[in-house]
Parts: C-alpha cells; structure tokens; sequence
C-alpha cells in the first residue's frame, strides 16, 4: 500500500501539500546534479502479499491474530484482514542468491503457515482467492489501521460516487458499490531493483517493456469473485477499485491512479514530475523538514510528501525515493506479478525479471527505441487477459526491420509470447544473470523452470483453470464446490513445493 504514514485526524491544505511536493522534486533535481545519490549496488529486495484461509480453503478475517502468533516484523498487516505480507530483507544479486532467496521465503512461509494454523488459519499464495467473493470485501473486513480506512474515505470523496466492477473475460463480473476492501482480493509480488539515477531511466523502461511478457509468463489469477475472468486479473481489478474518477474525468482523460504510463522516460524525473502534474494527493498530510535546508547543511533530506505522495498512485514499475544509512538511493519497484504458485516458482520468475532487466538495459539499440510504448501498454494488458496463450507485440528479431503491421510501428510483429520468452527473453535472461555474477547452478535451475513453462503452457492460470473445469464440467460439481476443491488441491501441492508446470490436473 505504498510509504506507511502516521495518520492525522486534520489534513493540511492541499495547496501547501502541493507547495511542498514541489520543493520534493527540486530537492531530487538538485541532489541529482550534486550526485548525493549511492553509487553502484547490485542490491534487490521483494516483499510478498498472502491470503489467508481455513482448512477447506475460504478465506479467514484473522491477520491481527496470526500476526501475533507469527511475532516477526518480517510479517505485517496488508488491506484486508484476509492477507499478510512478508518483507524479505535486501540482498545482493550475486552468487547463489537465488538459492539462498529460496531457502530463506520457505523456511519462513513454512513457520508462518505453522503458526498461523495454531489461530485456524492457513496460508497460500495466489493472485486472486478463488473462493473469496464480493462478500468478503466489505468495509467491515478492511485492516485495523486508520491509513486503509482513510485511503478508502479520500478515494470514494475524490470519485464523488460508488466505485463499480466491470470486467470480461471467459465470463463478465459486474458489482456496484464495491469498496477498497476488492483491491485486496489480488495479491503480489514486488521486486525491488536499487540503481543509480544514470541507470534508472534504462532501468524503467526495460522493465515496462517486460511486464507484458512477465504476465503472459506468470499469471495467476483467473478467478475473481466466483467468476473466470482475465488470466491475471489483478491488474484491470486495480484499475477499476481504486479509480478516482467518475465517468465524466474518464471522456476527459484524466489519468487513473493505477497507471501503465504513457512514455518511455530519460530522467527518474519524469516521474515524479507527472505525479505532481497528473494527481491531486489523497492524503495531503505534510511535514514540517524543509528539503532546501536540509540540503544546503549537507543532510539528506526524508521527503516524505514525495513518497506518500508516490505511493498512492499505483504504477506497475514504481519509482522509488529512500534513504539507508544516511545515504539516498533510487529504486525500481516491479509490481506486475501475482504471488505464487509456489516458492520455487517465486524465485524462477525473480530470475527471469532480475535477468532480462539487467539485458534490455544494457542493448546497444534498446528494446524502447524499437516498440512503440503504446504497443507495450497493451502488451501489458493482453498479456494480463490472455496469460500464457497471448501474442505480443515485439520488433522483429530484435533488430526492428523486417515485417511490422502499418500504423501499430514500423518493424514489429506479434509474437507467441512462449516463443519470445524462449528464443529471444529467456537467453537476455541467461546473460543479464551472467553479469550480476549469479552462479550458473542457480541460472539453469530457475531459468529451466521457466522454459518448462513455455514447453508446457502450464502457469497458476492455466492450471487453475483446467482443474476447476474437469471439476466442474467432468465430475459433475457446482461453481462454489469445484472453485473451493480447486483451491485446497492448489493449497497442497504449494506446500509440496514442486513447480507448477509439474502439477498434476486430476
């Protein structure tokens, strides 16, 4: 839910908010022409959103309960009282990372899941619960913590009206006055890349540009509210239950908070500048440090309006402002993927991101001065509605000559999203590994998952799908019982730890 805040029951005047938000980016400007930032540091970190369920696979109000029984600060409260998350603590992307990564999430999924089933509760990780239901979602449900609360109340005020659900995929889902709460249903994956502000742009753009093929890859939430929608249906699910905007802002155009974007970018900059230009605050709650001053002593200053600011507005590939041991850094936050199915998996599609991030990059003719960045926004999106079985956009043999479709940019063609990952992703992903240092063991083993995937065409989704359709169509169950058997087989075979692409259907 973006930076953590201590709540106000006064918010400041949002002209004084919005004064204070432009003294924020001046004070990036100018700690970028100084060079204040921290150097060079293959550092990466992520953080992981579960839900929690009973032992037949429903979903259980209890996270104040099985927070206490986990006693960790590793662990923490997310939106509803239905989902937890984990804070993995920074590494450095090198070595046997990916193993040591592997060893550290299971050891402390398998104590949480331990402790929390001595409270009746049970932990999985998957995109969207499949037996949750709008139900589920009310207000009644949210966290106890004032800062979900009042992210709520600022949404609906700034909206003027109910926020509703509209969404087609194998079927349609449609619900008005939803709340908040619905975003929770959909669960992630956030992939933490720290990088120097000269990297950062080539660092964002790369990572737009693979968030279409990192859905089609890892897509994990068909099930929405009782209904098959999207293959990873979380990212229309944000769009719609945290837009600001009535219908009539929408013919305008006005941005919606959770956003794609709209341009490759040349400065971290950019960014933050839109969210200036584009967003009234949500919650206008300012600080009294003033960053000129704090610059001109020689501190480094918190900017705290920036980053309350920055985490309201849901971007995919989310600019990140902090400070570690006194010294600034820059981040690239990758919030595209689903949690799930399986640790293993988790780590493979680390890799695979962590891989050929690192590779698009560094290409001397960058993937983002060949692809049209509207054609990676709707990448983006068929990746998402089709998951493994899309076709996406990309230039033609890396080389962007050859046959593009007229009007869409020249030099590009669609592409079965399994044979881009394996004939031209999945080897970027080998050498972008290769340069942080990864050992080969690690490459092999968690790139192999992937590739196994796109032998396969099993993912979360597809899985998911197929087992709640024998269920259904074959042995003859209703909706309610073969979503609620899907999920205690997929419970399961999560905890047995073998990657999805090897999960049995009957």
């Amino acid at each position: 839910m973006g930076e953590k805040v201590a709540v106000s029951t006064e918010l400041a005047d949002r002209r004084l908010y919005r004064q204070k938000l432009r003294q924020c980016v001046d004070a990036v400007r100018r700690m970028l022409a100084e060079h204040r930032f921290d150097g060079p540091r293959a550092v990466m970190g992520l953080e992981l959103e579960l839900n929690l369920v009973s032992e037949s696979g429903h979903p259980v109000m209890r996270n104040e309960q099985v927070l206490r029984a986990i006693a960790s600060s590793d662990f923490q409260t997310e939106l509803a009282q239905f989902n937890i998350e984990v804070n993995v603590a920074p590494h450095r992307l090198s070595g046997r990372v990916l193993e040591e990564l592997r060893e550290e999430v299971d050891t402390a999924l398998r104590y949480a899941d331990r402790k929390a089933s001595e409270v009746g509760a049970r932990i999985v990780m998957v995109g969207t619960l499949p037996t949750l239901t709008d139900g589920h979602t009310t207000l009644g449900n949210i966290s106890a913590d004032n800062r979900y609360s009042m992210l709520n109340e600022r949404i609906i005020a700034a909206r003027g009206e109910d926020i509703s659900l509209d969404i087609t995929g194998v079927e349609r889902l449609k619900l008005d006055g939803v709340s908040i709460v619905a975003e929770a249903a959909g669960t992630s994956l956030q992939l933490h890349l720290q990088t120097t502000p000269e990297r950062f742009p080539a660092v964002w753009n790369a990572a737009q540009a693979l968030s279409g093929p990192q859905l089609a890859l890892g897509a994990n939430s068909p099930f929405l509210f009782g209904r098959e929608l999207w293959r990873e249906t979380r990212p229309v699910l944000f769009e719609q239950a945290t837009d600001t905007r009535p219908a009539e802002l929408k013919e305008q155009g006005v941005r919606p908070i959770t956003w794609f974007g709209e341009r490759w970018i040349d400065s971290v900059v950019d960014l933050f500048e839109e969210n200036l230009r584009y967003f009234p605050s949500l919650l206008p709650i300012c600080d009294d440090e003033d960053p000129e001053r704090v610059l001109d002593v020689g501190g480094i200053p918190a900017l705290r309006e920036l980053r309350l600011h920055n985490g309201t507005i849901y971007r995919w590939n989310r600019p990140v402002y902090d400070v570690a041991g006194g010294v600034p850094h820059l981040r690239v936050e990758n919030r595209v993927l689903p949690a799930g199915p399986t640790v293993v998996d988790i780590l493979a599609n680390t890799a695979f991101y962590y891989g050929a991030v690192r590779a698009l990059a560094e290409q001397p003719r960058p993937v983002w001065t060949r692809l049209p960045f509207e054609l990676a926004a709707e990448n983006f999106h068929t990746g998402a509605r089709e998951g493994i079985d899309a076709e996406l956009w990309w230039p033609v043999n890396g080389r962007g000559n050859g046959s593009g479709l007229r009007g869409r940019g020249a030099g590009v063609r669609r592409i079965p999203a399994r044979r881009l990952v394996e004939d031209e992703l999945l080897p970027l992903a080998e050498r972008g590994l290769e340069a942080w240092g990864v050992e080969p063991v690690d490459r092999e083993r968690y790139l192999g998952i992937i590739a196994e995937r796109c032998r396969t065409g099993m993912n979360g989704a597809s899985w998911q799908s197929a087992v709640f359709h024998r269920l259904r169509d074959g042995r003859g169950l209703d909706r309610d019982e073969a979503l609620a058997e899907t999920t205690r087989r997929y419970a399961a075979l999560m905890r047995a730890g073998h990657p999805v692409h090897s999960w049995p259907l009957d």
